[in-house]
């Protein structure tokens, strides 16, 4: 989320380059400035880096404009580079900073991610919604039902089944489904997202019934 709101603010460079410090990326997250969170970060962007996406007629580029059959990553290249010694003595005149290295970090979005951006192949979300959501289940729904609300509909119904396999959840039987899912439907309900959840047994399928609540800025 934080790297494509700041890739969005820089004006969409067509090279996808993008260059921060650690520490200022920390803060605009929320999160604590400190030698953990450093490194969380850091291996956060390498795992980016390293992370295959792999389509089976399911993502649809922009170039082709049509469901292919892809592998790609989300970041084509990261790059931290350690603050020169000249400046991280400066560190110690700022008490926050003197457990900490932050660096600078230049990282590259993958050419597909940005053909489709700029095609317009995108859903919007809102950073301080997503931020808010301190549930991961309800961080990957909130990008589901966004992708539903993209579509047109108002009502999204789903089966169990499908629904924990696009999360993904590891529980298979539905009672523990539920369990997992109602704390985040609590979530997204007390945010504003979504207007009901319910889950509903069809003979023998468990289906889940949402209705998307009006788009928040």
């Amino acid at each position: 989320m934080e790297i494509l709101r700041r890739y969005s603010e820089a004006g969409f460079p067509s090279d996808g380059l993008l260059s921060f410090t650690l520490h200022a990326f920390l803060r605009s997250i929320g999160r604590r400035v400190d030698g953990r969170t450093y490194e969380q970060l850091r291996s956060a962007f390498n795992r980016l880096e390293r992370t295959t996406l792999e389509s089976a007629g399911v993502y649809v580029a922009a170039k082709a404009n049509s469901a292919l059959d892809v592998r790609f990553t989300i970041l084509s290249s990261v790059a931290i580079e350690r603050r020169r010694l000249a400046d991280r003595e400066q560190f110690t005149l700022f008490p926050v900073l003197t457990a900490s290295e932050p660096g600078d970090a230049r990282i590259v979005v993958s050419p597909m991610l940005r053909e489709n951006i700029a095609a317009g192949y995108t859903v919007t979300l809102s950073s301080p919604q997503y931020q808010s959501l301190s549930s991961p289940v309800a961080r990957r729904l909130y990008r589901l039902l966004e992708v539903a609300r993209e579509s047109g509909t108002v009502t999204w119904r789903v089966t169990l089944d499908e629904l924990a396999q696009q999360l993904p959840l590891a529980q298979r039987y539905p009672s523990h489904l539920q369990r997992v899912l109602q704390p985040a439907h609590e979530m997204l309900l007390g945010a504003g997202l979504v207007r009901s959840a319910t889950f509903r047994q069809v003979n023998r399928e468990w289906l889940v019934d949402y209705v998307l609540a009006g788009r928040i800025a």
